[in-house]
């Protein structure tokens, strides 16, 4: 039993106001669902602890992060009736929303890496807050954050975004910067670390070799707030050592010596990405052998070069700046004998000949939108997260995260998280929501497959 003890509103210090068009990178996630995550921390504390001296504490550096950050206590402007575009927009008096709750819940359980019912994450998650009206304009709040106390155990911080604010970089930038000034109780370690790098907000950085932010107009809005519940769903941690790692270099390098890229996401992604296709033929899934599996993989456009913007946007830039790549195979490929090998060559091949070729990166983004339609109907999965970003390393003084659950990818069909395993230096640690039946049957694919 979750209990909320109170709700509240944090403003950052008063501060002029800012308005920040959406670019071509924000827009296009503009109908997405909220991205929700939980970051599970081992702290003993009392109530009385948390209420009088954990709390108050988080409640000042959160404010005095939104310093740094304005625009995530603002507003998403969205124009109804005009061909007025949308932007986002802080004034005076906008504040995030923070709920502060108690919980009875098993925090063990929750932070296992056993099969775990879904739907129970969700008393951890804060909701978004509706979007109202105001002349003519829909005023979407853009980030919902709560802290609950798991006495004597721990405590779980969750937070909900629009994707229209930023991607995970920017948001793992601000947790990050969050947890820094909490812990120090002041920014000055945040301001000495990142003075030379202080998020950088304005759009004109943003220098298109073409006319893109002209190409699209309105994108129709996602105002939906509530929870996906029941899910139907369990959660699942699987641990990838650096040997495991190692064996699947190992594995793809003998089969094609010729292959470069092979590097820990090449091998990490295909092989989950393989386990689950060949799990739905498990519990019977009746898929066409020349039936495409497409593996779609986030790739972050800062730094750089590219296609589309010149020069490349700085690695500071806090917004949404997202490239990506695709490996596309039939199903029959996919679930054969080399199935993970042949993955692993695609998406290595991908990353070499789109992601890292500046001639190719973010070439054709103007069609992206109307790419997204051909695949309705296909079997896909998609990555939330990078080890690169590293989010469960915020510490808010009560050490490094236990666990990170990213909720919202209950909402998607399917996706896997990734981050960097608290254990041996070199692992990774990756999350998957699916259907119990179907997750029995990935887990032993995953199990046997490193054997």
């Amino acid at each position: 039993m979750t209990t909320v003890l109170e709700t509240c509103c944090i403003s950052p210090p008063p501060a002029d106001e800012l308005t920040l068009p959406l670019s071509f990178f924000d827009i296009i996630w503009i109908h997405f669902h909220p991205i929700r995550r939980l970051l599970f921390y081992e702290h003993p504390c009392s109530n009385t602890e948390f209420v009088q001296t954990l709390v108050p504490k988080l409640k000042q550096s959160l404010s005095l992060t939104l310093k740094h950050y304005l625009p995530v206590a603002g507003n998403l402007l969205y124009p109804l009736n005009s061909d007025e575009k949308a932007v986002l927009r802080y004034v005076a008096g906008d504040s995030v929303p923070l709920t502060i709750a108690e919980s009875t819940n098993d925090f063990d359980e929750l932070v296992g890496n056993q099969a775990r019912d879904a739907d129970q994450f969700y008393d951890f998650v804060p909701h978004m807050p509706p979007a109202i009206d105001e002349s003519g304009h829909k005023l979407v709040p853009l980030i919902a954050l709560k802290v609950t106390l798991f006495p004597g155990r721990g405590i779980c911080l969750g937070f909900a975004n629009n994707h229209a604010l930023g991607d995970a970089s920017s948001i793992v930038g601000f947790m990050l910067a969050w947890a820094s000034i909490n812990k120090f109780a002041r920014d000055d370690e945040f301001l000495t670390r990142n003075g030379k790098s202080l998020p950088i907000f304005d759009r004109s950085v943003l220098q298109y070799t073409n006319k893109i932010d002209s190409i699209f107009g309105k994108i129709p809005l996602k105002e939906s707030s509530s929870f996906p519940l029941p899910t139907n769903r369990v959660r699942s941690t699987f641990i990838l050592t650096q040997t495991d790692i190692n064996k699947l270099k190992d594995l793809v390098i003998s089969k094609k010596p010729n292959l470069h890229h092979v590097s820990s996401f090449v091998v990490t992604t295909s092989y989950v990405w393989t386990c689950l296709v060949k799990s739905g033929d498990a519990i019977g899934e009746e898929v066409g052998g020349d039936e495409s599996e497409v593996f779609f993989f986030p790739a972050d456009a800062r730094g750089r070069l590219n296609a589309l913007v010149n020069p490349p946007v700085p690695l500071n830039y806090f917004g949404n700046c997202l490239g990506g790549g695709m490996a596309k195979l039939e199903h029959k490929e996919v679930v054969g004998e080399e199935g993970f090998v042949i993955a692993a060559e695609t998406v290595a091949e991908e990353i070499k000949n789109r992601v890292n070729n500046k001639d190719e990166f973010l070439k054709g983004a103007e069609n992206w939108m109307s790419l997204m339609g051909t695949f309705a109907g296909m079997k896909t999965m998609g990555v939330s997260g990078s080890p690169k970003f590293d989010l469960p390393n915020a510490d808010f003084g009560w050490g490094k995260a236990r666990k990170l659950e990213v909720v919202s990818m209950d909402e998607e069909k399917y996706s896997m998280s990734i981050c960097k395993w608290r254990g041996i230096e070199g692992g990774l640690e990756v999350g998957l929501s699916l259907p119990k039946q179907r997750m029995e049957a990935f887990a032993a694919f995953f199990r046997n497959g490193l054997k």
